[in-house]
């Protein structure tokens, strides 16, 4: 299906970009997320007047996003668990312990911006997630995990 992105997605393309993508992930993401129009005549034409107001709005959005991520910069994170003596924790950190952990800092992050590259942290020490407030913007943020005994 042929679709027309109204804004920049990582995998995809940018803003404005006509892209193939499978009919499924277009009726049941693309199209409802408003993240893409279907790709016709009249869709084409009214992109097209909309054009400077969707790039201002993009660019926009980038700015605000730069913004967090410079107060973001350097910060790091530090949780107490209950762990064993070989440094293995009884549970986990999951990304809902670091989001409280942020606010408790003072920094406001949706769940959803927080990556990691597993589900949860299982282990004593320091450990790289990343924060992701815009397509282009990643930040690593440093979760150090302590034994609390």
């Amino acid at each position: 299906m042929q679709v027309i992105l109204m804004e920049k997605i990582g995998h995809l393309g940018a803003l404005g970009d006509q892209v193939n993508v499978k009919p499924g992930y277009a009726r049941n993401y693309l199209l409802p997320q408003k993240k893409a129009v279907q790709a016709n005549a009249a869709n084409i034409a009214k992109f097209e007047a909309q054009r400077a107001e969707l790039e201002k709005t993009a660019s926009e959005l980038f700015a605000a996003a730069q913004k967090r991520a410079d107060a973001l910069a350097g910060v790091n994170v530090s949780i107490a668990a209950k762990a064993s003596d070989e440094g293995k924790l009884f549970g986990s950190i999951t990304l809902r312990e670091i989001k409280q952990a942020l606010k408790e800092k003072g920094v406001e992050i949706d769940k959803k911006e927080l990556v990691m590259s597993g589900n949860a942290i299982r282990t004593v020490g320091e450990h790289e997630i990343f924060v992701q407030l815009h397509t282009d913007i990643r930040i690593p943020l440093k979760v150090n995990v302590v034994s609390d005994k």
